[in-house]
C-alpha cells in the first residue's frame, strides 16, 4: 500500500490521476485545494491522519507545496518510519523552495518528474538524489478529456482568451517575506495583459479569467471596471474545459500554461517589465513583452 500525501493543486492533479490509473491500493492524506481535486476524480474519499497513513503504508508518494508544509513533514516522518518516500514534482520552478522546511533542505529518497525539461532541472538542482522520468498521468488523462470535450462541445473558434491566475503575492510573502520579491504582483501582470491586448494581433471576443484554486473568484471582480471588453470570471468549469474552449492561454508561469501547450493552444506569458524572467522552460511559450517590442518595431519600420 502507498500513502499519497498532497496539499496544493498542481501536485494534486498529478497524484490523483496517478491514483485513478493505478491498481495498487492506497491511503490518502489530502488537505487544502487537493481535497476537491481528489474528490472530483475519485469520488468520496477517506482521509487519514498523517502518522496513521505512514504507519500502515509500505511506501510514500508526495506532491510538493508552497502553501503548506504537509509534504515536507511527511518526508521527515517517512524516514523516521524507515519507509521509502518519493516526491512527484509537478512544475518547473522554485525547486529548492519545494523542499525547504525550517531553513533546512528536506529531501525524499527519490524524485519523479513527468517530462525531460523537469528531469534536467531536478538533476541540476539535486545531483545527489535519484531523479526518475515517469509518464505524466495527468497529461494522459488530459488528452482523453480533451478529445471528449472537443467531440461533445461546440464553441466559437475565434478570439477567446483564457487568463490563468496565480496567487503571486501570497506565495512570495510566505516564501521570502516580500510580496514583491519577483518584481511584480498578480494584479500588475493582469493589468499589463489587458493594456496590451493589441500585441496579440487577434480579434478578442471574450476574456475568461480563471482564479487559482487557492483564490476566491471575487478577488478579480475589479477587472470589470478596467475594460469595456467582454470579461467573465470562470469559477465553474474544469480547467481542461476552459482550456479546450479557448484559443489563447495567458498567465505568468502557471502549470495551466503547460497544459495549454499539451492541448495545442497558443500560450503567452504576461509577466510585466521589471518582473522576473518566466521560469517555464518550454520554448513554445510566447512572451507579451517581446510581442509588444515586435509590434513597436513594426510600427517604426512602417
Amino acid at each position: 500500500m502507498v500513502a499519497i500525501i498532497s496539499h496544493d493543486a498542481g501536485g494534486a492533479e498529478i497524484l490523483s490521476s496517478w491514483a485513478k490509473l493505478r491498481l495498487e491500493s492506497f491511503c490518502l492524506v489530502v488537505e487544502g485545494p487537493a481535497k476537491k481535486i481528489f474528490e472530483r476524480k475519485l469520488g468520496v474519499i477517506n482521509c487519514f491522519p498523517l502518522e496513521q497513513a505512514l504507519s500502515i503504508a509500505d511506501w510514500v508518494l508526495c506532491g510538493t507545496s508552497w502553501q503548506s508544509d504537509l509534504e515536507k513533514k511527511a518526508i521527515n516522518l517517512a524516514k523516521e518510519y524507515n519507509k521509502k518516500v518519493i516526491s512527484f514534482i509537478d512544475h518547473w520552478i522554485n525547486y529548492h523552495e519545494r523542499f525547504m522546511l525550517n531553513e533546512k533542505l528536506v529531501m525524499p529518497n527519490e524524485i519523479w518528474v513527468g517530462d525531460q525539461d523537469a528531469k534536467n532541472l531536478a538533476t541540476e538542482f539535486f545531483p545527489n538524489t535519484q531523479v526518475t522520468l515517469k509518464v505524466n498521468p495527468y497529461f494522459i488523462e488530459l488528452k482523453s478529456e480533451l478529445e471528449k470535450i472537443c467531440h461533445d462541445v461546440k464553441f466559437d473558434d475565434q478570439g477567446i482568451v483564457l487568463y490563468v491566475c496565480e496567487p503571486i503575492r501570497e506565495h512570495t510573502l510566505l516564501q521570502y517575506g516580500n510580496e514583491r520579491f519577483w518584481g511584480f504582483i498578480e494584479e500588475e501582470a493582469l493589468i499589463f495583459f489587458i493594456d496590451n491586448l493589441s500585441a496579440l494581433k487577434v480579434n478578442i471576443k471574450e476574456i475568461r479569467i480563471r482564479p487559482h484554486p487557492s483564490e476566491q473568484p471575487e478577488k478579480y471582480n475589479w477587472v470589470h471596471k478596467k475594460s469595456n471588453l467582454n470579461i467573465v470570471i470562470s469559477a465553474q468549469k474544469s480547467l481542461i474545459e476552459d482550456i479546450a474552449t479557448a484559443n489563447i492561454i495567458v498567465g505568468c508561469e502557471s502549470m495551466a500554461m503547460v497544459v495549454g501547450l499539451q492541448a495545442g493552444k497558443r500560450v503567452v506569458s504576461s509577466i510585466p517589465p521589471g518582473g522576473k524572467v518566466c521560469g517555464l522552460p518550454q520554448s513554445e511559450i510566447q512572451h507579451l513583452q517581446k510581442l509588444i517590442r515586435a509590434q513597436h518595431n513594426m510600427f517604426l519600420n512602417a
